[in-house]
């Protein structure tokens, strides 16, 4: 009797340890096929460019090629449908910023914001709360006052973008008014700022920093929980009290179920293509540093807190659908 019980042991043992070895062989396989990254935007954008360098420098960490491919459309909404089509196994990776949260928040995506994943951050280009070099708000005291006791007229892109939720919730916080003038583009509003056609803009050090460093803009604080590198005496709105934090940020994410070993080696090969020569000497290229680069965990709990301040704007705005 004692024999097939022995045969039924060494059976089940065998199973085990075969199946044991697959999974084993599966995590060390990954990745064993070329890993795409969907952009939301036309080539030569800032986030398909830098989406470009994340795919380079990433290879440059694996055995398998890293590619871009643009899936323009809809507010990111393109590249939410074809994300949300492929399998949750690490392969498939999504450019994102402030633009898809927009667009979850208003339901036009097939993706919520529990169903991605943050892998790793490339870029974090704060907003800065910026005036002419000339204006009479010499602090961001003063501008707040003037807010309180007036209107400031505010530049910025379209409503319901990030530049507008990021003004009003500085607006919500600082208990002042702001009167937002939308504009076509950042290059648009930037000139209307140095035109003194209006009073405040929020810009960010990678499309400012040539007026900065001439005199012709004056940054009062920055929208984010720590200084700048570029701009260290320039204050932060946490500094001031104010829970607002708006960056023009580029991260990748992929679906919540991916395996979790197969996502530690995507945010380590990232980081670690980020850590390199070459993406470095990008980051400095665009007036940013190495504090732009974030792994999975910050990234992640970042993405939920620009949705969660922006949900709540927006729906104070009345621009939810």
């Amino acid at each position: 009797m004692r024999l097939p019980m022995k045969h039924g042991y060494i059976i089940a043992s065998v199973t085990t340890a075969i199946l044991s070895v697959s999974a084993s062989t599966l995590a060390a396989d990954f990745p064993s096929e070329p890993i795409e990254i969907a952009v939301h935007t036309s080539p030569g954008g800032g986030t398909d460019t830098t989406a470009r360098m994340v795919a380079l420098t990433t290879k440059e960490q694996l055995d398998s090629n890293v590619f871009v491919q643009n899936r323009k459309g809809g507010g990111g909404s393109v590249a939410m449908s074809y994300l949300s089509e492929q399998s949750a196994d690490g392969y498939t990776v999504m450019a994102v910023t402030p633009t898809h949260l927009f667009t979850m928040m208003r339901g036009n995506a097939p993706l919520s914001i529990d169903d991605i994943q943050g892998v790793a951050r490339a870029t974090d280009d704060p907003i800065i709360v910026m005036v002419r070099g000339d204006s009479d708000y010499q602090t961001l005291d003063q501008l707040v006052e003037a807010g309180q006791q007036g209107t400031i007229k505010w530049g910025g892109t379209q409503v319901g973008g990030v530049d507008h939720i990021a003004a009003m919730s500085f607006a919500d916080a600082a208990d002042m008014t702001v009167s937002y003038v939308p504009f076509d583009s950042g290059a648009e509003f930037a000139a209307a700022l140095s035109r003194g056609d209006i009073d405040a803009a929020g810009l960010n050090i990678s499309e400012t920093r040539d007026q900065i460093d001439a005199g012709e803009f004056r940054p009062l604080a920055v929208m984010a929980d720590e200084r700048m590198g570029a701009l260290p005496d320039v204050p932060t709105l946490a500094e001031n009290g104010m829970d607002v934090s708006f960056s023009t940020v580029r991260g990748y994410v992929v679906l919540k179920d991916t395996p979790s070993d197969r996502l530690k080696i995507l945010e380590e090969a990232m980081l670690d293509g980020m850590a390199s020569d070459r993406y470095q000497e990008y980051l400095q290229g665009i007036g940013l540093d190495e504090s732009s680069i974030a792994g999975a965990e910050t990234w992640d709990q970042q993405l939920h807190r620009m949705y969660e301040a922006g949900e709540k704007t927006m729906t104070e705005l009345d621009l939810m659908q």
